[in-house]
């Protein structure tokens, strides 16, 4: 995980389920969930939860308090691209006004574009990722206020 700067994977199938995430040390640990897990998991040390943890509760309050605020997220695992091209306008800028079928980005995925649209309408108020940066499934990617 540390080689390809993996913090957390996740796999699920038939009723198995699997998650490895790694904590602020670079210490992985596994969750299981299932009748057979297909390997035994290692027994090791209790892992103490990484400080933020404590303040995770409190943050997740005040992102739900946000009222009028929607994401923009991914819909795939890619590279991230607020542009057509190095040369062109980015799609969205912090101010501009999305609808439904506004282009907002491009994901690259498996050298195929992805032109992304932003599939509710609002203001962007916060661009959430850096241009060429890898992105995953259900990330946030834009922060909208809605009209």
């Amino acid at each position: 995980m540390k080689r390809s700067e993996l913090s957390e994977f996740e796999v699920e199938e038939e009723g198995f389920k699997l998650k490895i995430k790694r904590d602020i040390n670079g210490v992985p640990s596994a969750i299981s969930r299932g009748s057979n897990p297909p390997f035994p998991l290692a027994e090791s040390a209790p892992v103490p939860p990484p400080p933020q943890a404590a303040t995770a509760p409190a943050t997740s309050l005040a992102g739900a308090e946000e009222l009028g605020i929607t994401y923009i997220k991914s819909p795939m695992v890619g590279t991230f691209y607020s542009a057509p091209s190095p040369e062109s306008k980015p799609f969205a800028t912090v101010g501009t006004k999305v609808t439904e079928n506004t282009p907002v980005c491009i994901i690259e995925a498996m050298k195929i574009m992805n032109e992304i649209q932003a599939e509710t309408k609002g203001t962007v108020v916060e661009i959430l990722v850096e241009n060429g940066q890898p992105v995953e499934y259900g990330q946030r990617l834009f922060k909208l206020k809605q009209d």
